[in-house]
């Protein structure tokens, strides 16, 4: 298997690892701690002090090596990002943003984890992040393929990839543009994005994935110890001039994918 096949195995068949990643027994046990307690909290303050759900949160918004943090994150929502002088403003991490905008302690109050998005909301959250470092286990370039397809939505221009080294590795692996190219002025680098992608495809599902199958193809040939030999065909496939690339259905990919040389 390699990064294309294994991608594409997940994504289309995303709902059913979704449901075999919620029942696993500590994930499950989590989740059920999290939904029966989340309701009680009423201030930020409560929320970083009750490790089990800080850690649940944190670990739900990719935060999970920042748990360690905790004043820092309880300063961020508490204040919020109304003001430009707010923590999570200046610290322009777009997980931390992303945490800050479901726990809004600062507009919403004892309210705050009453709402959809930090209960049922974050449970999706931290199921979707637990799959994602399930298969970054294995093969990182799965993990970062999903990574993209959740967060594609939020890129707007070029800045917005370079905020996010995850989005941003998926980007430069996509375009074939060296990483050594993050030395550069961001000015530049933004500027150089803004010319290469169409940021309104990334509010197309359907675009964000034929994106996406592009990246697995692509980190295939640039890592090949997640693929094959058989990496740089299909990744042909997506250079092509020609339209039959474009209208293949995921199959025929996945069976080109699975072919070995020579045909045996």
């Amino acid at each position: 298997m390699t990064t294309f096949t294994d991608y594409l195995q997940i994504s289309t068949h995303l709902s059913r690892y979704q449901k075999l990643t919620a029942s696993d027994p500590v994930v499950s046990q989590a989740t059920k701690y999290y939904k029966a307690n989340i309701g009680k909290i009423t201030s930020a303050e409560q929320l970083v002090k009750n490790t089990r759900l800080f850690n649940y949160v944190m670990n739900a918004f990719g935060l999970g090596d920042m748990t360690y943090a905790k004043k820092m994150i309880q300063t961020a929502l508490e204040q919020g990002l109304s003001s430009s002088k707010a923590l999570a403003v200046k610290l322009n991490n777009s997980k931390i943003t992303a945490l800050v905008k479901v726990f809004d302690f600062a507009t919403l109050g004892s309210a705050t984890t009453q709402q959809t998005a930090a209960q049922q909301g974050v449970v999706d959250k931290y199921v979707m992040q637990t799959l994602e470092t399930n298969q970054g286990q294995t093969n990182p370039g799965v993990q970062l393929a999903l990574y993209f397809r959740d967060h594609a939505s939020s890129i707007t221009d070029g800045y917005s990839v370079l905020a996010d080294s995850n989005l941003l590795k998926v980007v430069q692996t996509t375009l074939g543009i060296s990483s050594y190219t993050s030395t550069q002025n961001v000015d530049t680098q933004a500027a150089r994005f803004d010319k290469l992608l169409k940021y309104t495809d990334f509010q197309d599902s359907a675009k964000v994935q034929k994106f996406l199958e592009r990246f697995a193809a692509q980190y295939d040939v640039q890592n090949p110890s997640a693929g094959t030999s058989s990496a740089s065909s299909v990744l042909s496939l997506f250079n092509s001039s020609g339209s039959s690339a474009a209208t293949m259905s995921v199959s025929t990919l996945m069976s080109l994918q699975n072919l070995k040389l020579g045909g045996y």
